[in-house]
């Protein structure tokens, strides 16, 4: 089974791993009379956004709890 101290350091090193990476998104272009998309941006509150990546947070503990630590009862 897995250590706490190997879980925790798989965890920080997929946090640096994927906060650090090296990819840029494309800038969607300023709203101009050309657009020739179909789709238009629409911008989301702040505070939405902080739930929805708080929610996707806490659901990825859960599922890692889950698999990782959840001991069932012996029968």
């Amino acid at each position: 089974m897995f250590s706490k101290k190997m879980l925790w350091g798989s965890l920080i090193a997929l946090v640096l791993l994927t906060g650090t990476s090296g990819v840029t998104l494309a800038e969607m272009p300023a709203h101009s009379s050309e657009q020739t998309s179909q789709f238009q941006r629409i911008e989301q509150p702040l505070g939405l956004k902080v739930g929805v990546a708080i929610a996707g947070l806490a659901f990825i503990g859960l599922e890692l709890w889950w698999f990782l630590l959840y001991k069932s009862p012996e029968s």
